[in-house]
This record gives structure tokens, sequence and C-alpha cells, in this order.
């Protein structure tokens, strides 16, 4: 009896403590690599919502849905008690990280994954290829946002597969709502079509075992349905504002460069494996070529593949979904920074450090899925060999990517703050200088010919209430 209380004690500390050191570790980076102080995208944030952060006009908007209301609670809790931190959003992004650790911990521990497994997969979940979402609190909503998408994934997981909890089936009626809704922001598009297909597999296992969930599965369908086309109906009325977009359609880009969209997927799916700004520094600096990122990405496609093959080679899916519901994300994910970013004409584009949280459901659900079908293979022969060299091959190529990835940006943590220090000094004395050196220094729109009067314009905000860098001068 002992013996089974210290293993439960050993689970708990492995699956809750991991995630916890992973938070821990992200906090010290943030700490290491940022300064408290407004650029880029808060430009554009303070403009539009300060300084009256109650205002009411400033939520009901047609288009409130595609801003995700979250964020207009967290300012408020922001502006009211911390003097507009952008510390305070790094922080509340990385929590929301912990949480999908925590999320995750939960499942492999009610699935029995290996601590090994489950340490390696904490690994690629803290991992700096994310350090552009790390540091810039403007998006620390979409952390969240993922932590929904993993929790409403394992709820339904439970649910299918007769382990349900009390409150399980009406969390899956509510959920999507609030995701959607309230935190999920464009996000929300890949994670409902994963929940439709999910309710499709649900709905063919419950006929297949004459169970009686098949109404249940039909409900959340259209729960998810009708938010998602709340939020398409608000999206009508935003209105799309990219700076550095080229004016070409998708059918015209498709018909003149059709190479484009399949050196755009390779190079995104090659970021899977080594962090975007790395290889593109690799790229400028001659060490490797455009066609090694390919081949990179090719890899990264292949790790795809075997993850879905093995998920029905072992019939994965008669026991749990969720590998599957991440790869069919993953894959989401990078279909829709596709669609969305292709105006910008730029292959590199989807490499960028700000999409490795999407891309990131695609790689835990690969890594699930070797780890729950690695003592499946009963017969020695040259298929069991084969797929579990592969495999291990793969793992080592993302253990050393990451690890790289992680290095060159514990590295780069100095000079980050360096650059946010430097943006300090220019806005406590920002009326000053310039137009074109607030331009140049708080990269907010540099092609834009009111780029430096819009960052003017933020920091009076601040500094008339005595906010962020101006609170701190008092």
């Amino acid at each position: 009896m002992m013996d089974k209380i210290d293993g439960q004690a050993r689970q708990r500390l492995v699956y809750y403590g991991v995630p916890l050191l992973g938070v821990l570790l992200c906090l010290w980076y943030v700490k290491e690599a940022t300064c408290d102080i407004v650029y880029t995208d808060y430009i554009r944030l303070v403009n539009t919502y300060l300084p009256d952060v109650w205002n009411p006009e400033k939520f009901f908007v047609p288009d409130v849905l595609t801003r995700i209301p979250v964020n207009y609670l967290s300012r408020i809790i922001n502006v009211t008690f911390f003097g507009y931190s952008t510390t305070f959003d790094m922080v509340l992004g990385i929590l929301g990280l912990g949480l999908s650790g925590l999320i995750l911990g939960m499942y492999c521990r009610d699935q029995n994954v290996g601590t090994g497994w489950f340490v390696f997969l904490m690994f690629l979940l803290f991992g700096l290829n994310k350090w552009e979402m790390m540091t810039n609190g403007t998006g620390w909503a979409h952390f969240l946002a993922f932590a929904g998408f993993y929790g409403y994934y394992r709820i339904f997981d439970r649910v299918l597969y007769g382990k349900g909890k009390k409150c399980d089936s009406w969390l899956l009626l509510t959920m999507p709502a609030v995701i959607t809704l309230g935190v999920a922001g464009p996000y929300c598009a890949v994670y409902s079509v994963v929940v439709f297909l999910s309710c499709g597999a649900a709905w063919l296992k419950n006929r297949q075992e004459k169970g009686r969930n098949g109404k249940l599965w039909g409900l959340v369908f259209v729960c998810t349905l009708i938010p998602l086309l709340l939020y398409i109906w608000s999206n009508s009325y935003a209105v799309e504002d990219h700076a550095g977009a080229v004016d070409v359609g998708l059918a015209e880009l498709l018909l003149t460069a059709p190479g484009f969209f399949v050196r755009f997927v390779l190079k995104s799916l090659a970021s899977m494996l080594v962090g975007g700004e790395t290889i593109t520094g690799w790229i400028e600096s001659g060490k490797i070529h455009d066609s090694m990122v390919y081949g990179m990405g090719l890899t990264a496609a292949a790790g795809y593949l075997a993850a879905f093959w093995l998920n029905f080679r072992f019939h994965l899916y008669k026991r749990t979904l969720l590998p599957l519901m991440l790869l069919f994300s993953g894959v989401g994910n990078h279909g829709i920074v596709l669609i969305s970013r292709f105006i910008f004409v730029n292959e590199n584009y989807g490499m960028s450090s700000r999409y490795a949280l999407q891309y990131q459901a695609g790689i835990l659900g690969i890594i699930l899925t070797f780890a729950m079908t690695w003592r499946a293979w009963k017969k020695n022969g040259w298929e069991k060999r084969f797929f579990k060299t592969a495999a291990a091959v793969f793992c080592l190529i993302l253990f050393a990517g990451h690890g790289y990835t992680d290095y060159v940006e514990a590295k780069k943590a100095p000079d980050r703050e360096a650059y946010g220090r430097r943006i300090e000094a220019i806005a406590v004395q920002f009326e000053a200088v310039e137009d074109d050196v607030l331009r140049e220094n708080f990269d907010y729109r540099r092609s834009r010919p009111d780029s430096g009067a819009k960052v003017r314009s933020a920091l009076t905000i601040l500094k008339d209430n005595g906010w962020n860098v101006f609170g701190r001068q008092q």
C-alpha cells in the first residue's frame, strides 16, 4: 500500500512539478530578456483603448469578438493595479503556457505516458522558439487560448471513452462559447474545425458501439458552430490593416507563382524543428541554403505522416483521440497561417517565432503518438526496427534543434533587454526627439508615414496618466 502511495506521489511530482519548473524557467527568461516598456503592438493598443479603459463605447463595437474580449478585463486590472505594465501581460502569457503544461500533465498521467516522454514533451512545450510571443505581452491571451483548446480536447476525450466526470457533458456544451467568443480570437477557426471532425469521429464510434451519447455529440457540434458563426459575423465588421502587405489575390498568386505556397509550407514546417529566426540567420550567413530548409520541412512532414499512420496502425483512436486532435490542429494552423499571410509574398514569413505556439500543437501530437505506440510493437521485424529507429532519430532532431534554439535565444536575452532599455531612455524624453527617431526605435509599422506620430500619441497618453515608464519616473 505504501509503495502505491509513494508511486502516486512521484507521479504527481513529475506531472505537476515539471510544468511548474517550465514556468519558472520561462519567467526567468522574460526577466532577463525584457524591459517594462511599451513598443510595437502596444502603441496601437494604447492609442485605441487608453486612457479610459472603463468606457463601454470601446467595448461595444461591432467587431468586439475579433478583439479577444478577455483583453478588456486584463487591461482594466493592469491599468488599475499595475500602472499598465507590459511585464504583467508577459507573466499572464507564461502562466497560460504553464496551464497547458498542467493539462497535458494530467492527460499523460491518466494515459500512463512514460515520464521520459513527458519530460521531453515539456521540454518542447516551454521552448524558447516562442520567444517573440513570450516577450510581447500583447499576445498573452493566445497562450490562454491554447490552454483552453487542450483542456477542451482532454474533456472531449474523457467523455468519449466513458471516463467523463459529473460536469464534463455541460462543459463540452458551454466551453466552446467561452473559448471562441472570449479568448481564442482568430485561432477559433482551427479549434472549431478540430471539434467538428472529432464530433464526426465520436458519432461514428457511438453508432458502431450502439452507445447512448449520440445526441450529445450533435449538441457539441451545434454549440461549437454557433459561436464560430457569431465570430465570423463580428469579423465581417473588422477593418484589416496589414503593414507591408502586397495587393495580390490568392488565385492570382496560385497562377503566377504556385511554387511559393509549397516553399512557404515547407519552411513553416522546418521551423518546427529549429527556431525560424535561427534558420533565417543561417540562410543569410550562407551556412545553409534553401534546399536544406526544404529538407527540414520534409522531415517534419514525415513526422506528421508517421504519427497519422501509427494512430491507425495500432488503432490508438480506440483508446484516445487527443493525439489525433493535436495533429489536425497542427496541420490546420499551418494552413491558416498560409492563407492569412500569403499577402506578404514572403516565403520566410511562416517561420516567424510568433507562429511557433500554433505549430506546436502538431509537434505535441507527434510526440504523444510516438510515446503511446512505442510499446505497441509486438513482433520483432524490419517494420518495428525501422519505425522505432525513425522515431528515435526524429526525436533526436527535435531535441537538438530546440536545444540549440533555446541556447541561442538565452544568449540573446541580454541584447533584447538592452534594446528595451534603449527604448525606455528614448521614451522618457520623447518630447525632445524627432518622429523619425520614434519610428525607427519603437518598431511600430515603420513603413507608415504616421508611425512616429502614433508612437508620440501613445507616449503622451501614458505620460499624462503616469503609467508604464512614466509611473516609475515619479
